[in-house]
């Protein structure tokens, strides 16, 4: 992972996706709390779509500037990437009954960031204890996830935006067409988290 970092996003740490989850829960500036836009959306469904047309948005914004801008694009993408799925996931989670203080629940969010093939590779490596909804249920909080998580989430994220870039480097040297193809990488790759993290997070009754 430290290799892919130095090289699409210098500076990027754990604590970078940390960050992102903080301010996708919380909110930040105008940014309402992920619980909150999903108490408005009223369900699954909307929270899904919602966010996948934002994941589009800013792919196409931070895919305009083309190849000779993506040393500063990439991080700005990376960002907007970490907060748009966080902020999804944690809008579900909330519609799904789960307590988005809840550390337990904050590893799930990120659990599910990784997507399915990622989740059950680790699993079966015993890199992780179990899927998303045995992190969020878990008897107690294993902190040593904290770190382990944001990090697998930061390197996937890297990697998946590093390879955006270059094949739109390879396919198209237009920044148009290149904006293009981010909002459909970004777009579509946001609704496979959505629909992973519907799916693991089966719902729990609110206490």
């Amino acid at each position: 992972m430290s290799q892919q970092v130095v090289r699409y996003a210098p500076g990027l740490t754990h604590s970078f996706v940390g960050e992102a989850l903080h301010r996708a829960i919380a909110g930040a500036g105008p940014l309402k709390p992920a619980a909150e836009t999903a108490e408005k959306l009223g369900s699954v469904h909307e929270v899904v779509e919602t966010h996948v047309r934002y994941a589009g948005a800013q792919g196409l914004l931070t895919g305009l500037g083309g190849v000779l801008t993506a040393a500063v694009t990439i991080p700005a993408n990376l960002a907007g990437l970490a907060l748009v799925q966080a902020r999804m996931v944690a809008g579900i989670a909330h519609l799904r009954g789960y307590d988005l203080d809840d550390p337990r629940v904050r590893n799930a969010v990120l659990t599910c960031m990784l997507g399915r093939e990622a989740v059950d590779r680790k699993i079966e490596e015993r890199a992780l204890p179990g899927p998303p909804m045995a992190i969020a249920t878990a008897p107690v909080h294993d902190p040593d996830l904290d770190r382990l998580l944001a990090t697998e989430v930061a390197a996937d994220l890297v990697q998946r935006v590093g390879g955006k870039r270059l094949a739109i480097s390879i396919a198209r040297r237009t920044p148009v067409v290149g904006g293009a193809f981010g909002m459909g990488v970004d777009g579509w790759a946001t609704w496979r988290v959505g629909t992973y993290a519907a799916r693991e997070l089966r719902p729990r009754n609110r206490r």
